[in-house]
C-alpha cells in the first residue's frame, strides 16, 4: 500500500515518528472506522493537495490514488489572471470537463472517499468532475478536503454532486486545509467522518 511507504517518509521529513504508533481501535466508533476501506483520492496542481493527501492517507491508513488530467496543466493553463487561459475556460464552462489521464482508480474496492482538491473560482477543478463521472459512486460516503490560499470550500458540495449521483457526499464534514496541518488534525478530522 502507497500510504504505508509514505508514512516512513513523512515520519523522516516531517518528524512525526511520535505521531505514528499504532493504538488499536478501542471504541466502537474506532473500529467501524478501521473496518472501513478508505480511499484518498485528490487533483494538485501545484502540490499543496498532494502533500496534504498523502499525509491524511498516511494518518487515516488510507490508500492513495493521484486525479491526473490526461494533458498536464502548464503555468500558462493554471493563470487565473487570463480570461483565455485553460483553466478560466474549464471553470467558466467553454471548455469541456477534462480527460482523465487513467482510469486506474479501484473505486468499487473502497466503502469511503477522501476527495481532496485545490479550490479553484470557489470551488474543486472540473478535472475532479472529470473522476466523479468516470466511476460508479452508488452507496459510496464522499468527504472532501481541499486547499486554499484565501478561498473557502463554499459551495464545492452542490457543485459536485451531480457528477455522483447515488453518493453520499458528507457536506457538514468537509474541510479546507493549508500547507502546514499537523499530521494529528489529519488524524482527528478522518476519524470524525
Amino acid at each position: 500500500m502507497e500510504a504505508l511507504g509514505e508514512a516512513a517518509r513523512l515520519n523522516v521529513i516531517h518528524g512525526w515518528e511520535k505521531e505514528m504508533k499504532y493504538n488499536p481501535p478501542k471504541t466502537q466508533k474506532e473500529r467501524v472506522f478501521s473496518m472501513a476501506k478508505t480511499l484518498v483520492a485528490y487533483f494538485s496542481a501545484s502540490g499543496v493537495t498532494a502533500r496534504v493527501a498523502r499525509a491524511l492517507a498516511s494518518a487515516a491508513g488510507a490508500d492513495l490514488y493521484e486525479i491526473r488530467p490526461q494533458q498536464p496543466y502548464t503555468a500558462a493553463d493554471l493563470d487565473w489572471n487570463n480570461k483565455k487561459s485553460r483553466s478560466t475556460l474549464e471553470m467558466t464552462g467553454r471548455l469541456p470537463h477534462p480527460a482523465l489521464a487513467d482510469h486506474d482508480a479501484n473505486v468499487a474496492a473502497y466503502d469511503r472517499i477522501l476527495l481532496g482538491f485545490p479550490i479553484w473560482w470557489g470551488v474543486a477543478p472540473t478535472v475532479v468532475n472529470s473522476f466523479l463521472e468516470a466511476y460508479d459512486f452508488t452507496g459510496k460516503e464522499i468527504a472532501l478536503f481541499a486547499t486554499s490560499g484565501g478561498s473557502g470550500i463554499g459551495r464545492t458540495a452542490a457543485a459536485l454532486a451531480p457528477s455522483c449521483p447515488g453518493a453520499e457526499i458528507r457536506v457538514g464534514a468537509s474541510r479546507l486545509f493549508n500547507n502546514r496541518v499537523q499530521l494529528g488534525e489529519l488524524k482527528a478530522w478522518a476519524e470524525s467522518l
